[in-house]
């Protein structure tokens, strides 16, 4: 049997991928922010209504230089229920994570306490749209208002999401977004960030280009992160077909719900009806179920069907941070890290075999 993977990346036609790179062959100009990376960042403003648009190699470099571009210091209020990204850019930056847990139903930072870790050292907010899962945005906005803390958002998870027909770009000062392969839109590897402040375009500009901001000056300590052409031409043609991918995803999604949504000691997350989903993940947590996470996970495996145990472990239980953090300080990012499990999920799957992996679990 063919192997069904967690994920798999979705692919415009050959044809139309071709095409959209025979200009790089006449220009030569593969990189240096050329007209394909201009024309994708354009239209990424426009799908996601968005003023700003800045492009990135990839999603983490992008949040590295987010808060190298903030100016943060001291501490930084974060959630450990995320990839092991969004931790290491913050201490990558000389920064500490303050980690606050997370909000058992739909797995984005809480905010009912988020006020108690904000001490004289605290500079920003990091918090992370998880799995699609949209944090309180006007709640964390209150919050840093009152305080005059930055906002950055990791929404690498967050593709075209809107709340209320507001795309969800534009919350925050910064938000990060992946488009690394396995995204609901992707440029192969890649990233961006979005935000309000026009000023800082010049500034990520230099510091994803050595620092660079004329022919005989560099005015900041940059690196090289530039997205090069040919993950552009990608982004251009995925984006003409994202809304098909997602709609595509939505189905299969739906074709879950029909299946486990009533299953004793399986519990599912739902956007809120202001929502508008991107379908990015199918996670189901394993409360009370007659099998473990892990068991099932196992059992599926047996059946060449791949899922991820998204996110375990939490990132202030790595080795690299040992010491320095507890992940029982966070009781429950640790309860839902050892019970999540992410189903495949992608445009392309086919219903039997949604019928199949849930019949799997279900047996």
């Amino acid at each position: 049997m063919k192997p069904i993977q967690v994920t798999q990346s979705s692919m415009p036609d050959f044809d139309e991928f071709s095409e959209e790179i025979r200009g790089i062959w006449d220009s030569r100009c593969l990189t240096n922010m050329g007209v394909k990376h201009q024309q994708l960042e354009v239209g990424l403003e426009q799908y996601l209504k968005t003023p700003n648009v800045s492009l990135f190699s990839n999603g983490h470099l992008a949040l590295e230089y987010a808060i190298t571009a903030l100016n943060l210091t001291g501490e930084v209020i974060t959630t450990p229920f995320t990839f092991a990204s969004t931790t290491h850019a913050i201490v990558r930056n000389g920064l500490t994570p303050v980690f606050c847990d997370i909000d058992p139903n739909n797995y984005t930072i809480q905010t009912d306490n988020l006020e108690h870790f904000i001490t004289d050292k605290t500079s920003a907010i990091i918090p992370i749209h998880v799995y699609g899962n949209i944090c309180n945005v006007a709640e964390i906005n209150r919050i840093a208002k009152k305080y005059n803390l930055k906002v950055i958002y990791d929404a690498a998870h967050a593709f075209g999401i809107t709340i209320d027909d507001e795309g969800v770009a534009n919350y925050g000062d910064i938000s990060m977004f992946s488009f690394h392969a396995t995204k609901v839109f992707h440029t192969i590897e890649g990233g961006a960030l979005t935000f309000k402040d026009s000023s800082l375009n010049n500034v990520f500009n230099a510091y994803k280009n050595f620092g660079i901001t004329g022919l005989e000056t560099i005015d900041y300590i940059g690196g090289n992160a530039k997205m090069n052409e040919f993950q552009a031409a990608m982004g251009l043609c995925n984006l003409r077909n994202v809304d098909q991918e997602i709609n595509k995803r939505k189905k299969i999604y739906n074709r879950y719900l029909e299946q486990l949504s009533s299953v004793n000691g399986i519990r599912l997350t739902f956007p809120p009806s202001c929502v508008k989903s991107n379908y990015a993940y199918f996670p189901i947590l394993f409360d009370g179920f007659t099998l473990s996470r892990d068991e099932v996970h196992d059992k599926l495996k047996k059946h060449n069907i791949f899922t991820r145990k998204y996110f375990y472990p939490i990132t202030n239980s790595f080795e690299c941070y040992r010491g320095g953090f507890s992940p029982e300080e966070t009781p429950v990012a640790k309860y839902m890290s050892e019970r999540i499990l992410t189903l495949p999920l992608y445009g392309d799957l086919k219903p039997e075999e949604v019928d199949k992996i849930c019949g799997i679990i279900k047996a």
